[in-house]
C-alpha cells in the first residue's frame, strides 16, 4: 500500500472493510503489476478512506491496451445501433443508481450533492444522446463529376483510444470520452483522475452491465508519470484524449505528434463574465457567485474573473460580496452545504498562494482569503469564498488559472473595453454576458474570444449536445460533446463506386 496515508480510516456507513478496487482490464478485475496501491480520501474529511485502487504501471497500460486491440477486431464490425443501445441501456442503470454514485462522488471529490447529481445526470444525458448518435453516424452523397459513378464518405471507427479524465467531473467527463469513442465502434483505455477514479469506475460497472463486451472498455487506476505517460506514449493507442491542466496537455500534445495520433486537448481557462450597467443586477450577482463558487470554483469553466461597467460597479460589489459571505461551506454530504472543499492539500495550497500573490500585486482582498480548519472542517482542505477587488487586469490574479473559490472583480468604461479586457489573455474557454440590449449582445457573441458564451448566464452550465471545448491555450481546436466528439472518434473514408464499366479518368476523362 501507498505510505501516504494520514491516519486511521473512518469507515463509512458502519462497514467493516474498505473497498480496494482492481483494474478491470479484459473484462476482468485485476491487480496491478506493480504491487501497489493508493487511497481515496475524502477531502472533506481525510480521516476516511473512501477505497483503496491500483498503483498501475506501464505494464498493465500494455496489458490494457493488448485487451482493447483485440475486443476492436469484433467491435467495430458491431452495427452502430446495437452499440448505441448498450449506451441506453447504461443511462436507464445509472437513473437506478444516481443517488448512490452521487455519495460516491461528494465522498471522494467534494463537491456538495446537489452538484454531483449534476454530474451523473450529466453522464446520462450524454448517455441517451450518444445512443441516438448510433443511428446518425452521418456521411455525405454527391453527385460525381462523371456518369455512372457513385460517390459519398462513411466515418469509421480509429482503434484504440487512450483517455485521461481530470478530478473534477470524474462521471461526466468520463462519459463525454467514453460514450461517443465506443458508439463509433472504438475500444479504450481510461486512466481516471488518481484523485477520483471510483467515479469512472461506477460508469464503466454501468456500461458492462448493460452489455458492452469485455475488452472494449479497460479502466487502470494510478498517477500520471507511471500510467497516463505509457498510455499516451504506446505505439497501440491510435487516438488520446485528454482533459486537464495546460502544462500536461502540452506534453501529452508533444508526445502524440512524434507519432501523428489525433490528439484532443480540453485545458484551461480563465473565464470573464461582464455585467453591462443595463443588465438585471440581481441576476448577475446570482449568476456570478454561482459561477464563481460553484464546483469550490474548480471548474476549467468556472468565472474566475468578473469585469463591471462603472455605473453599476460599486453596487454590484457590495451586492456580490454581501451574498459571498453567506455561503455556508462545509461538508458535500450536508444537505445544507452550499460549498465543499478543495480537492486536495495541493489545490487548498496553490490557492492560499494565490491569495497571497493578489495582495501583494495591490488588488483588494475584501472578503476571504483563510482556510477554514476549525470544528468539523478541521480534518479537510476547506477555503472562504474569496473575493478581490480594483484588480488590474494585468496582474496574475486576473491572467493565471487559480481553479479555486477565488475571484476577481475588474472595472470597466463600456462593452469595448470589457471585451479587450476579456480578450487579453492566453486562454478561451467559456465567456458571459449580462445586458438587456440585444444589439450588445449579439456584439459580444461576435467578438468575444471563447468557444463557449453565455447572455445573461454565467460562464459554466455547458450541455451535452453542443460541442465543449475553447481556442487559444484553451486546447487544440478539438471539441467534446455533441457532433465535436463523434468528429473526433471517426475517420473518414471516400467512396467511389463506378458502374460504368469503362475505365474513367476522373478531372481527365470529362467526355467533352
Amino acid at each position: 500500500m501507498a505510505t501516504d496515508t494520514m491516519t486511521k480510516p473512518v469507515i463509512d456507513g458502519g462497514t467493516t472493510k474498505t473497498r480496494v478496487f482492481k483494474n478491470f482490464i479484459d473484462g476482468e478485475w485485476v491487480e496491478s503489476n506493480s504491487g501497489e496501491t493508493f487511497e481515496d480520501r475524502n477531502p472533506a474529511d481525510t480521516r476516511e478512506v473512501v477505497a483503496i485502487f491500483q498503483r498501475s504501471n506501464k505494464a498493465d497500460v500494455d496489458g490494457a491496451v493488448d485487451a482493447a486491440r483485440r475486443a476492436f477486431a469484433k467491435w467495430r464490425l458491431v452495427p452502430a445501433p446495437r452499440r448505441a443501445e448498450m449506451v441506453f441501456r447504461a443511462a436507464e442503470i445509472l437513473i437506478e443508481r444516481k443517488e448512490e454514485h452521487a455519495r460516491d462522488m461528494t465522498r471522494e471529490m467534494g463537491k456538495v450533492l446537489k452538484e454531483t447529481r449534476g454530474d451523473v445526470q450529466e453522464a446520462i444525458d450524454a448517455a441517451y444522446y450518444n445512443a441516438g448518435e448510433g443511428r446518425r453516424l452521418f456521411g455525405p452523397t454527391v453527385p460525381s463529376e462523371l456518369p455512372n459513378k457513385f460517390a459519398m464518405a462513411v466515418r469509421q471507427p480509429i482503434g484504440v483510444c487512450g483517455m485521461i479524465t481530470p478530478w473534477n467531473f470524474p462521471m461526466a467527463i468520463s462519459s463525454w470520452k467514453l460514450l461517443p469513442a465506443i458508439v463509433c465502434g472504438n475500444a479504450c483505455v481510461i486512466k481516471p483522475a488518481q484523485d477520483t477514479p471510483l467515479s469512472t469506475f461506477n460508469l464503466v460497472q454501468a456500461l458492462t452491465d448493460a452489455g458492452v463486451p469485455r475488452g472494449v472498455i479497460n479502466v487502470i487506476a494510478g498517477y500520471g508519470p507511471e500510467a497516463g505517460a505509457p498510455l499516451t506514449e504506446h505505439p497501440s493507442v491510435r487516438a488520446v484524449s485528454f482533459t486537464g491542466s495546460s502544462a500536461v496537455g502540452r506534453t501529452i500534445g508533444t508526445t502524440a505528434a512524434k507519432s501523428f495520433k489525433p490528439c484532443s486537448l480540453e485545458l484551461g481557462g480563465k473565464n470573464p463574465m461582464i455585467v453591462l450597467d443595463d443588465a438585471n443586477l440581481d441576476l448577475a450577482v446570482e449568476g456570478g457567485l454561482w459561477g464563481a463558487f460553484g464546483t469550490t470554483g474548480q471548474r476549467c469553466t468556472a468565472t474566475s474573473r468578473i469585469i463591471v461597467q462603472k455605473g453599476v460597479y460599486h453596487k454590484f460589489v457590495d451586492h456580490f460580496v454581501a451574498r459571498a459571505k453567506k455561503i455556508r461551506v462545509g461538508n458535500g454530504l450536508d444537505e445544507t452545504v452550499e460549498m465543499g472543499p478543495a480537492v486536495n492539500e495541493k489545490q487548498l495550497t496553490t490557492d492560499l498562494n494565490y491569495i497571497e500573490i493578489g495582495k501583494n500585486e495591490g488588488a483588494k482582498l475584501i472578503t476571504g482569503g483563510n482556510r477554514l480548519d476549525q470544528g468539523e472542517l478541521q480534518h479537510g482542505w476547506f477555503l472562504e469564498p474569496t473575493v478581490f477587488i480594483d484588480v488590474d487586469p494585468k496582474m496574475r490574479i486576473a491572467q493565471e488559472e487559480i481553479f479555486g473559490p477565488v475571484v476577481a472583480i475588474i472595472p470597466c468604461e463600456d462593452l469595448e473595453d470589457a471585451i479587450a479586457i476579456a480578450n487579453n489573455i492566453e486562454y478561451g474557454l467559456s465567456s458571459s454576458l449580462y445586458t438587456k440590449d440585444v444589439n450588445k449582445a449579439f456584439a459580444a457573441v461576435r467578438d468575444l474570444e471563447a468557444g463557449i458564451t453565455y447572455i445573461n448566464a454565467p460562464t459554466i452550465g455547458a450541455e451535452v449536445h453542443l460541442p465543449f471545448g475553447g481556442t487559444k491555450a484553451t486546447g487544440n481546436g478539438h471539441r467534446e460533446g455533441g457532433i465535436g466528439a463523434v468528429d473526433f472518434y471517426t475517420e473518414w473514408k471516400s467512396i467511389y463506386v463506378d458502374y460504368s464499366d469503362t475505365l474513367q479518368k476522373a478531372q481527365i476523362d470529362r467526355g467533352e
